[in-house]
């Protein structure tokens, strides 16, 4: 359903989230290590989120990432937009290009049943939430 930018992201910013509650910043190295992602990939996504101001950046030998807290309740929904927009929210379960409820695909109202799900979802988790539900171990997200 997201694209690979949008799985990284998504990934990468759980886990600094994650390490943010610990009082970690952490290094891109680590990050693309953790998350299983390749390291110059993670570092244009993490571009984007900086840019974005869901993460900080900050750089020198004691840098990193970090999430500041006023933006620990950034909903996962947001990160969704910047890397992947809304399409997710919009786009035919087939990938059809002409499918809407005047000209539905046969998959059309059951994927708007999983769309809208997955939307509240995302609209209504934070990274704070997932980060302090998180167990201590991120290996979870290395598969």
């Amino acid at each position: 359903m997201f694209s690979k930018s949008c799985e990284y992201g998504l990934r990468a910013v759980i886990f600094i989230a994650q390490q943010t509650t610990k009082n970690n910043m952490v290094s891109l190295s680590t990050i693309s290590e953790e998350i299983n992602s390749p390291q110059a990939f993670t570092a244009k996504v993490l571009q984007q989120l900086t840019r974005s101001n869901i993460v900080k950046s900050v750089k020198g030998p004691y840098g990193g990432f970090t999430i500041e807290d006023n933006k620990m309740n950034t909903k996962l929904s947001e990160v969704v937009s910047v890397l992947d927009g809304d399409a997710i929210y919009t786009g035919c379960g087939l990938g059809l290009k002409q499918c809407d409820a005047n000209s539905p695909c046969p998959l059309h109202f059951k994927f708007v049943e999983i769309r809208d799900g997955l939307r509240n979802m995302l609209e209504n988790t934070s990274l704070l939430s997932i980060a302090e539900d998180m167990n201590t171990d991120f290996t979870i997200l290395k598969r």
